[in-house]
């Protein structure tokens, strides 16, 4: 174990900091503080040397150095397991620190795009050198990141007689090294998105930054991407039993041109009232939910199985959406997950309730609904208040050793946005079916097709190699509801036989990207069956 006689401390968070040196006092370790710290300590009457007095030189540039010096690092870095290093302390006069007590200034919190030089002032130089430091000796130095820490480690410190267990010293060490390479990364982040923001000029020697602006097309792609991600919690196991998994939450997000204070829309955020553990399937079948809500205004409700839905429904109560959605597929529903963008009420928990389901999240939930879903214990009730959050703008997707990044899929076209192709027009009520549809059909996985009636899913085809076998699948899971039913189409239909299909099963209407060499196959084959079609111009993939 390593005694502790001589920490140093320099904290700018100074949160139970007395408490703290008050403990190491007490356990007659000597304490060595900067100005700030040391003024603070003294005021409780607690003895204790400052930097500038053991280094014999004041803090200089507005105190931007303060413990850059070798009688503080000489202290900090020594092996007290080899000789040499023991030699060159003594012969240089410099005492071993056996504890670095450090919290950074707060970037993160005093960061503004807008103000540079102000921006810099809060980059801790001196603070993360000596975090840095410690953590490659952490041997021989304990090193402490936050005033979280002062408790767990003054237990330890008295019940081991001043002396921590090379175990802690791992563990600290370790936060330390996240706690810099977290700091790190948010003034990374900030200075790209800075130099995305503003322009400059060269004035002789110099260069001055000019107005903001926005480009976003040109600059959403940073140069760098880096992230932290902090383990919340093992998982029972992964995506299947014999897989082992455990949830992280990005400490860190990326997220260009943002505000100072985000609030996203993740799973990761949500806070669950009751039930099981989520399980690796709830996360992901719970985040496509919320994604897929993210996109409509109105009362709606979807249920998710195996990352699709399997129904999705607006109405105007979301106790009637919910029923709409159930109705679409009850049977594939049967152990899904369920998405509501509004306040779940009585009615509404009574029928979430009526029959299996893995997990519901929503906004809210009213007091006697939650006494309701309590009846089934196992049932997970997560609550998001995701209505007020923001989509990330980029989407990630990890490959073997790499990501791909690109921008979140927010384009769904307006009535003016879509071009008519058959003789037959559309009316208000086929227009809003059929963008109703699109908004639907881009969160299905491809090959995708969609069959819809108003604001509400009657069939759904997801994941299949052909588009036609898609159209038959949605067809079959819509039944007598196919009839007079209007059809999505994620991409482009490669032959006519999906229409010839969608047309056997009583659809009326579709939208489509188009975009195909057979286009007037296509084309043909709708006006052959009387049909109305109209084309988006893009395609909308979910792989």
């Amino acid at each position: 174990m390593l005694k502790i006689r001589r920490a140093l401390i320099s904290v700018y968070d100074k949160r139970g900091i007395v408490e703290f040196a008050e403990t190491l006092h007490q356990l007659k370790t000597e304490l060595v503080a900067s100005s700030g710290t040391a003024t603070l300590l003294k005021m409780r009457g607690l003895p204790v040397t400052e930097i500038s007095e053991l280094t014999s030189h004041p803090e200089i540039l507005e105190g931007r150095v303060k413990t850059l010096h070798p009688l503080v690092h000489g202290g900090i870095l020594a092996d007290k397991t080899k000789p040499e290093h023991l030699t060159s302390l003594k012969r240089y006069g410099i005492k071993p620190i056996d504890m670095v007590v450090v919290n950074l200034y707060p970037f993160e919190k005093e960061k503004d795009v807008t103000n540079l030089n102000g921006s810099l002032e809060y980059m801790d130089i001196g603070g993360n050198t000596l975090l840095r430091a410690a953590a490659k000796n952490f041997k021989n130095v304990a090193v402490v990141t936050e005033p979280e820490l002062y408790a767990p480690i003054s237990e330890e410190l008295k019940r081991n007689g001043g002396a921590l267990t090379q175990a802690t010293l791992l563990n600290l060490a370790i936060k330390a090294l996240t706690t810099t390479f977290q700091y790190e990364l948010s003034i990374l982040n900030y200075l790209q998105e800075f130099k995305s923001t503003h322009t400059y000029e060269e004035e002789g020697d110099h260069f001055v930054f000019k107005k903001e602006y926005k480009d976003e097309s040109s600059n959403l792609f940073p140069h760098f991407v880096a992230a932290i991600y902090e383990k919340v919690s093992s998982l029972r196991y992964g995506e299947n039993p014999h897989q082992k998994a455990a949830l992280y939450r990005e400490l860190k997000p990326f997220f260009p041109f943002s505000e100072k204070e985000v609030l996203f829309s993740g799973v990761i955020n949500g806070e669950q009232l009751q039930g099981k553990a989520l399980s690796y399937n709830n996360y992901v079948d719970l985040d496509g939910a919320v994604k897929i809500l993210l996109d409509f205004d109105e009362p709606t409700a979807v249920v998710i199985k195996h990352t699709n839905p399997c129904g999705l429904a607006s109405a105007s109560t979301i106790c009637e959406a919910y029923k709409t959605a159930l109705a679409t597929d009850p049977m594939s529903a049967f152990g899904g997950v369920v998405g509501l963008n509004r306040t779940v009420d009585q009615e509404t928990a009574k029928e979430i309730t009526s029959s299996f389901k893995e997990a519901v999240i929503a906004p809210d939930y009213q007091e006697e609904a939650l006494k309701i879903l309590a009846k089934k214990k196992k049932l997970r009730v997560v609550k998001l208040d995701f209505l007020k959050a923001k989509k990330p703008l980029l989407d990630f997707r990890s490959l073997n050793c790499g990501i791909i990044l690109q921008e979140t899929d927010e384009l769904i076209p307006k009535k003016e946005d879509l071009k008519v192709v058959t003789k037959k027009k559309p009316s208000k009520e086929h227009l809003e079916s059929l963008l109703f549809g699109w908004k639907v059909v881009k969160h299905v996985k491809s090959n995708a097709i969609v069959f819809i009636k108003e604001k509400r899913t009657v069939g759904i085809g997801a994941g299949q190699m052909s588009r036609v076998d898609a159209v038959k699948i949605a067809a079959m899971k819509a039944g007598e509801e196919a009839k007079g039913s209007v059809m999505a189409s994620d991409a482009f239909f490669p032959f006519r036989d999906g229409i010839d299909a969608a047309h056997q099963a009583g659809v009326v209407a579709i939208i489509q990207p188009g975009g195909s060499i057979r286009d007037h196959e296509i084309i043909e084959a709708a006006d052959e069956h009387n049909m109305i079609m109209v084309f988006t111009g893009v395609r909308s993939f979910n792989h």
